[in-house]
């Protein structure tokens, strides 16, 4: 992701908005039961190896939306990919995110995605649209 929305600060998650199809997407793609609580989170992120980080460290914004984050400061994903060197691929769930990687670690060299986003600001693709993209994930979690 870009940076966490305003609802996934209050609740201490990411996509906890409940209009967010981050959960609804994964969970189908999986063919498992969606997973309500954090720690039910948690648990499916580690069955199927999936890490979870925001490119943006720190901002200033108005709102949820990735296009009101001014003053970016980029999380260090390089050192990431140092300390964890079994990451194997990077999904964007935004352009912006896509974007933000391009313009500061596009030297790196990791496959990486760009996945249609499952803010309920998208609109543009319906669910299964989605779904169809996000299935390259599974290219790299067997």
């Amino acid at each position: 992701g870009t940076f966490p929305s305003i609802k996934s600060f209050e609740d201490n998650f990411y996509y906890s908005h409940p209009k967010n199809q981050f959960w609804k997407l994964l969970s189908a793609l999986f063919e498992e039961s969606f997973p309500t609580t954090i720690s039910q989170k948690k648990q499916f992120l580690k069955k199927h190896k999936i890490a979870l980080w925001d490119m943006v460290k720190s901002c200033s914004r108005e709102n949820s939306l990735d296009s009101s984050l001014k003053n970016i400061t980029p999380n260090d994903i390089e050192t990431l990919l140092k300390n964890y060197p079994n990451i194997q691929a990077i999904f964007f769930t935004g352009r912006k995110a896509q974007e933000i990687f391009k313009t500061h670690f596009s030297h790196l060299d990791i496959p990486s995605f760009y996945l249609p986003s499952p803010s309920p600001a998208m609109r543009s693709k319906s669910f299964q649209e989605k779904l169809k993209e996000w299935s390259k994930l599974k290219d790299y979690l067997r």
